[in-house]
């Protein structure tokens, strides 16, 4: 993960993925036919850590907590897994020409699962009518700069670290704006 958040896709190398692990490159070959392979493994892993975050929830959740929940732990993976985050970024900018058309899949899969229980929120009067992808797409754009734009940040705050205590003001911050948005109780 570490070298492809590095140098991105083109210029990962499987010699340099080996050094990374402490490993003769022929044992990486031996469980992964090529970059491509590791590559996939890595952005599947990274598929499946973002969408664990917000799987499963019914309509019969509570949408502040739900929304605030997902939106606390989207922040965390920012915090925990920067490389991961910045990963999948690059990818999707590059036009995710390297994601499988299972992944495709499955990523729009657990979005319609989500948007449509968004939307029943909507429906049923939980929720202050709002577009329930550009909802999804917000809370990830505001979530996933913490990743993308480390260094901007640690600029901006004058710190060489971004401490806890800030990433959860980050959090808090974005709960109390998008809760507002939806006509929901960010308390």
């Amino acid at each position: 993960m570490k070298e492809f958040a590095h140098y991105g896709y083109a210029g990962a190398t499987v010699q340099g993925i080996a050094d990374r692990a402490e490993l003769p490159k022929p044992n990486i070959i031996y469980y992964f036919n090529n970059k491509q392979a590791v590559y996939d493994k890595v952005l599947l892993n990274i598929l499946k850590l973002f969408q664990e975050r917000l799987s499963p929830i019914t309509a019969e959740d509570d949408p502040a907590q739900v929304l605030k929940t997902y939106i606390h732990s989207k922040v965390s993976l920012a915090r925990d897994y920067p490389a991961a985050c910045r990963i999948f970024a690059s990818e999707i900018v590059h036009g995710g020409q390297n994601l499988s058309p299972n992944m495709k899949q499955a990523m729009r899969k657990w979005a319609n699962r989500s948007t449509t229980v968004f939307q029943q929120w909507v429906d049923e009067g939980k929720m202050t009518p709002v577009d329930p992808t550009h909802l999804l797409f917000m809370i990830w754009g505001s979530s996933q700069f913490y990743a993308d734009y480390e260094t901007q940040v640690k600029t901006v705050i004058n710190r060489k670290k971004i401490s806890r205590a800030h990433y959860q003001q980050a959090a808090e911050t974005i709960c109390d704006i998008v809760l507002r948005g939806c006509g929901l109780n960010s308390g």
